[in-house]
C-alpha cells in the first residue's frame, strides 16, 4: 500500500484517510435532493501543450475564444498532466483509469493493423461504467489504442504498413477489441492516428466498409509553408478516406450522435468522446480555417480545434440541455518537437508554456497539458485551480458523479477529483498528493507535492545531443546520478538536479515509486472509493 500521512509532508495528508473522511467534511451539511444524472462530453486533444490555449497563454500568438469562454465559465486546471508522454498510452489511461504499466506491455503508438488493444477484455472502461448506469455512449475521432486484425489464415497481424494488405476484414470484423466491444454503444474511428500512421480506413461500429486497397501519397496533400505536411506517412487506405478535414467529419459524427440521442431517448443521459487529432503532425486544417488565426498553419489547426469545441457547446445550448451538460477539455500529452520550435521561432509563441521539454519527454512540457470543465450546473464559473490532476482520474470523478462504486482491481490509477471540479475548497489542501506519469519509454516519473522525481537521466524520450533539439539542451548538473530530483516550487524550469543534494527527500520518493509500481498488484490510487453522488452535491444556489 502507498505511505500513510507520517510519510508525507505536513501539509499533504494523506488522501488515503481522505477518501473516506472528505464527503462528510464537504458534504454532510449541503445535501440536496437526488438529481438527473448530467451528459457528459469529453473532448480529447491531440499534442496540444500547456500554452496552446490563450486561456493558458497570456503571450499567445492566436486567440482560441470558445476555449477561453468555456474556461471562464467553469474551471481551469494549472497542473493537470497526461499520464504518458505520447498518445496510446494516454488514450488507454483516459479510458481505463489506468497507467499503461498496468497492463505489462510498454509504451508505444500503434501503426498499420497494430495490436491488440491496451484495453484488455472484461476491463472497466468510461463507457462500460457509465452504460451501467443507464447511459447511451459513443466516440468518434481517433482510436489509437491498438485492434486485433486477422489474415486469412486466421492469425493476428502485427503492425507495419504492408501488413494492411493482409487483413481479411471477414474473419476480422466485427472488431473482438474496437470501441463497441469496451462499452460504446455507437462509434466512428480510425484504428491509428487519422492522418499520420496508416492503417487509413474508417470503422463504424466494429466494421469496415471500405476497407484498405489503395497506396496513399504524401503528395497528394497540400504542404503548408513547405514544412507542416511532416510526419505523414504513405500506408493503404480506403478510396473514401478524407485527410483535410479529418476532425470536421468527426464532429459531424459527434453532434449527429448527440442530436438522434435526444430525439430518440431523451430520458437517458449520455456520455460522448470526440477524440480529435489537433494539433496532431501533419498539419492539416480544413479549408474553412486556412489563415483564420494570423498566425500560420498550426495557428489555424488549433483555431479549428477551438471553433469545432465551440460547435459543440452550441449545440448543447440549441439543445436545450447546456445545463447539466458536463463538458471535459484535455490533451493527451505534450507538443510536438518541430512543432514547438517553429511556432516560437516563426510566431513567437511558446507551445510547451515555458516548461521544459516536449512530447515523449519526462520533463514537464511533455505532460503537463490543458484541463478545463464546464458544467453549468455544479461548476461555478471562472475558477482556476492548482490541484494536481490527471487524465486517468476523469474515470473515478465520473464514477462518483453517476455513483459507481469501483472495485479495488479497477482504475487503480485514478483519483476522485469531483470536489475540485466543482470548486469546492478547490485549493485548501490536496486532493492528489502524489501522481506517477511516464515518458516514451516507459520509464516513470513522480510527483509528491512540489518535489518531482525522474527514474532516470535525460528526458526519457527525445534525443538531445544532436539535431534541432540540440539547442535546448541543458547541462546535467549531477551527471553520475541514477536519476532526477526537481524542487518545482523553486525550479519549475527542472534545471538543477537535486539527486545528491536532497538524499532522504530522494529516498522517499524512489521507495514510494516502488510501490507504487509492483507487479502485478501496484496502485496510485486509494482503495475503498467511494462514490460520492449528486446528492451529496451542494447546488450552486446554496453555497
Amino acid at each position: 500500500m502507498p505511505p500513510g500521512p507520517e510519510r508525507l509532508e505536513p501539509n499533504m495528508t494523506s488522501f488515503l484517510n481522505r477518501a473516506t473522511i472528505l464527503p462528510v467534511a464537504l458534504f454532510c451539511a449541503t445535501a440536496a435532493a437526488a438529481q438527473e444524472l448530467p451528459n457528459i462530453i469529453i473532448i480529447y486533444a491531440d499534442d496540444l501543450g500547456y500554452g496552446d490555449l490563450s486561456c493558458y497563454n497570456p503571450s499567445s500568438a492566436y486567440e482560441t475564444p470558445r476555449l477561453d469562454q468555456m474556461a471562464r465559465e467553469g474551471i481551469r486546471f494549472t497542473d493537470a498532466h497526461s499520464p504518458s508522454t505520447i498518445c496510446s498510452p494516454s488514450r488507454y489511461g483516459l479510458y481505463s483509469g489506468q497507467l499503461i504499466c498496468r497492463t505489462g506491455r510498454g509504451s508505444r503508438a500503434f501503426e498499420g493493423p497494430g495490436g491488440p488493444s491496451y484495453i484488455r477484455p472484461g476491463e472497466l472502461t468510461i463507457a462500460s461504467m457509465a452504460a451501467e448506469k443507464g447511459y447511451r455512449t459513443g466516440v468518434f475521432g481517433k482510436w489509437h489504442v491498438g485492434l486485433t486484425w486477422l489474415d486469412s489464415a486466421g492469425d493476428r497481424l502485427g503492425g507495419g504498413f504492408e501488413n494492411a494488405l493482409l487483413i481479411d476484414y471477414e474473419k476480422s470484423t466485427p472488431l473482438p477489441d474496437g470501441p463497441n466491444a469496451v462499452g460504446f454503444d455507437q462509434s466512428f474511428v480510425t484504428p491509428n492516428c487519422p492522418t499520420t500512421d496508416p492503417l487509413y480506413v474508417y470503422i463504424e461500429n466494429g466494421m469496415v466498409e471500405t476497407p484498405a486497397s489503395k497506396r496513399h501519397k504524401r503528395s497528394e496533400l497540400p504542404n503548408p509553408e513547405g514544412k507542416w505536411r511532416w510526419d505523414n506517412d504513405e500506408g493503404w487506405k480506403s478510396k473514401d478516406y478524407r485527410f483535410l478535414d479529418a476532425d470536421v467529419l468527426f464532429l459531424e459524427k459527434t453532434l449527429d450522435f448527440i442530436s438522434k440521442h435526444r430525439e430518440q431517448t431523451p430520458d437517458r443521459p449520455f456520455l460522448v468522446v470526440f477524440s480529435t487529432q489537433i494539433s496532431h503532425a501533419p498539419v492539416l486544417p480544413a479549408p474553412e480555417f486556412s489563415g483564420k488565426s494570423g498566425a500560420g498553419a498550426r495557428g489555424d489547426f488549433i483555431r479549428e480545434l477551438d471553433t469545432l469545441s465551440g460547435r459543440i457547446l452550441d449545440t448543447v445550448s440549441e439543445l436545450g440541455i447546456d445545463d447539466n451538460t458536463l463538458i471535459i477539455f484535455n490533451s493527451d500529452n505534450g507538443p510536438e518537437t518541430l512543432h514547438t520550435i517553429w511556432m516560437r521561432e516563426d510566431h513567437e509563441h511558446d507551445p510547451a508554456g515555458g516548461w521544459r521539454g516536449f512530447k515523449r519527454d519526462g520533463w514537464e512540457g511533455g505532460h503537463r497539458v490543458p484541463f478545463i470543465a464546464r458544467w453549468p450546473a455544479r461548476i461555478p464559473k471562472g475558477q482556476v485551480s492548482s490541484q494536481l490532476i490527471n487524465t486517468t482520474d476523469i474515470l473515478a470523478t465520473l464514477a462518483s458523479i453517476i455513483g459507481y462504486k469501483l472495485a479495488d482491481n479497477q482504475a487503480v490509477d485514478s483519483h476522485d477529483m469531483l470536489p475540485a471540479l466543482v470548486g469546492l475548497d478547490i485549493d485548501r489542501y490536496p486532493l492528489r498528493s502524489y501522481m506517477l506519469t511516464q515518458s516514451f519509454r516507459s520509464q516513470f516519473q513522480l510527483r509528491l507535492g512540489k518535489w518531482k522525481y525522474l527514474d532516470h537521466l535525460g528526458s526519457g524520450g527525445n534525443k538531445y545531443a544532436q539535431g534541432p533539439l540540440e539547442k535546448y539542451a541543458l547541462p546535467e548538473s549531477e551527471p553520475s546520478a541514477k536519476g532526477q530530483l526537481f524542487n518545482l516550487d523553486k525550479d519549475p524550469g527542472e534545471t538543477t538536479n537535486l539527486y545528491y543534494k536532497q538524499v532522504t527527500r530522494r529516498r522517499e520518493l524512489q521507495a514510494l515509486l516502488k510501490e507504487l509500481t509492483l507487479q502485478p498488484d501496484g496502485r496510485s490510487a486509494p482503495t475503498n472509493r467511494a462514490p460520492i453522488g449528486l446528492e451529496a452535491l451542494p447546488a450552486l444556489d446554496d453555497r
